[in-house]
């Protein structure tokens, strides 16, 4: 399993964070999805099939992109 927590900026309440959480659950291999529209960290736990790239993309493509760390 992996886990990688990320700065999402467009966060900006807790309708954020559910949208992702559904988005992000909805994966194949999305185990977790944990998030905090104050501090705009989203949390994720995943295994294989799910990638950090599948998870990125997907997260760009709701128009929620990461922050580059």
């Amino acid at each position: 399993m992996e886990k990688k927590t990320f700065l999402v900026p467009n966060i900006s309440c807790g309708h954020c964070v559910m949208t992702i959480k559904n988005e992000l659950g909805d994966m194949e291999g999305v185990l977790n999805v944990e998030g905090n529209p104050e501090t705009k960290l989203i949390t994720v736990e995943w295994d294989a099939p799910a990638t950090l790239d599948e998870i990125k993309e997907t997260l760009k493509e709701i128009n929620y992109p990461v922050a580059d760390q």
